[in-house]
């Protein structure tokens, strides 16, 4: 949840009026891979490798909104996703927007307790 309110939220921040966010998610060898993609700003290539990194900013012009946050929601949604055996990734593109995709392995179908059938 908190993984998916960080990228959107993101997402909506860099995207101008008139622009499109979408999320989309699907089976991926085992895991599930949600993606985020939006039709906004875009981010250079030099702060890719960055971008999760605790209290790191992108040059704040960027945003649309009025506060820039803090610089810890996509370090927050790393910490998360890999709690949990995923990992995360951006794909971005000045002036093209940016696609935020994370993957989380699927959990087992529990077993059922058959000491009590």
């Amino acid at each position: 949840h908190q993984v998916l309110f960080n990228l959107v939220n993101n997402a909506v921040r860099y995207t101008p009026a008139g622009g499109a966010v979408t999320v989309s998610a699907h089976p991926h060898n085992g895991s599930v891979e949600i993606e985020v993609h939006d039709s906004g700003v875009g981010i250079s290539a030099e702060h890719l490798p960055r971008l999760f990194e605790r209290f790191y900013r992108v040059d704040t012009s960027r945003s649309r909104a009025d506060d820039d946050g803090t610089g810890i929601g996509l370090a927050i949604a790393r910490s998360v996703v890999e709690a949990h055996g995923g990992h995360i990734r951006a794909d971005s593109e000045p002036g093209m927007g940016s696609t935020f995709t994370f993957e989380l392995p699927v959990a087992p179908p529990a077993k059922a307790d058959r000491r009590h059938a």
